[in-house]
């Protein structure tokens, strides 16, 4: 069984390129002594990523300001909002503003992702991207459109987006879905889920795809997550009971949240694999990725890279069947 790990979101800015924004803010830096900095920052994620052997790499995704952003200052339709609590955690994000049914303008995502600097090759990253159903759940939706057709609507943008990445050579996509497991849709939310997801699916074609939730229990809606057409769900290991998982239907790839981000204490890789491997022998997935729970900026950065040892180590064991130091 092919088993594998990564980041599943971002990684936390170190304190350098937090000064140095602060300091351009302040008329103290200029543009290109805060690219500079990012373009450092950046490397050493990489760095990291490539010695623990994390696959595919994402770079830290350290220019987001959150993971709306890039769509809310492209897409039009949209203006940037207040800042607004990120679910229970003590960091914000600022709430798009929907004024008007979105659309999308081509090139622009793609300036914010991994290989636009040149940090990676499109082939070799992850394009981490929000889920529909979260991102239509947290704007603020002034343009009179109905919650369900405003998820299918996203994610038939995203798919576009997807089509044009491909085009770029990004052959790996993760979709960003805490909602989906913190408030599970019912009726036309879920039939709006399934139809974003095919067009997704779809838009995808043989790319790499994950769906990956965190901040709440997945067993309640694992089914209808198990039956849309992803490669990989995953599932947030700080909230779910995994004997609680009910069986899918039919296997498919099987992401474990095994490292916690609201907290600096190390996990135990061999009572992570423990976890993990009673999970895979109940469930059969087709394969296994190990990732944090949640991204790891809720972390400060030395914490945050700690933790990633611990997740190389318990990919290493698991790859083993658990064996070995």
């Amino acid at each position: 069984m092919e088993v594998s790990a990564s980041l599943t979101g971002s990684f936390p800015r170190p304190e350098s390129v937090v000064a140095l924004t602060r300091d351009l803010d302040r008329g103290r830096a200029t543009p290109e002594q805060v690219e500079a900095g990012y373009r450092s920052a950046e490397a050493d994620v990489l760095r990291i990523e490539t010695e623990n052997h994390l696959s595919p790499r994402t770079g830290g995704y350290l220019r987001w300001p959150d993971l709306f952003r890039p769509f809310a200052t492209s897409w039009p339709g949209f203006e940037v909002g207040p800042i607004t609590r990120w679910f229970e955690t003590n960091t914000f994000y600022r709430q798009p503003i929907l004024k008007h049914p979105p659309e999308r303008t081509p090139g622009a995502l793609a300036r914010w992702l991994p290989a636009a600097n040149g940090a990676l090759p499109a082939a070799e990253a992850r394009a981490v991207l929000p889920g529909p159903y979260t991102f239509a759940g947290l704007l603020d939706n002034e343009s009179g459109e109905t919650f369900p057709s405003l998820v299918y609507r996203i994610g038939r943008l995203l798919a576009e987006e997807l089509r044009e990445l491909r085009t770029l050579g990004y052959a790996n996509f993760q979709f960003q879905e805490p909602l989906l497991v913190v408030r599970p849709p019912e009726g036309p939310a879920a039939e709006s889920v399934r139809a974003a997801y095919t067009a997704l699916g779809e838009a995808a074609g043989p790319a790499d795809t994950a769906l990956w939730t965190f901040f709440g229990d997945a067993s309640p809606v694992f089914p209808l997550l198990s039956s849309l057409p992803m490669g990989l769900v995953g599932i947030d290991l700080a909230e779910t009971v995994p004997e609680e998982l009910p069986v899918p239907a039919s296997p498919r790839g099987l992401g474990f949240g095994c490292i916690d981000p609201r907290t600096t204490l190390l996990e135990d890789p061999v009572e992570l694999v423990r976890l993990v491997q009673a999970t895979v022998g109940r469930l059969k997935p087709t394969r296994v990725h190990l990732g944090p729970g949640a991204p790891l900026d809720l972390l400060p950065y030395a914490p945050a890279t700690r933790k990633l040892g611990v997740l190389a180590a318990a990919r290493d064991r698991l790859g083993r069947g658990g064996e070995g130091s």
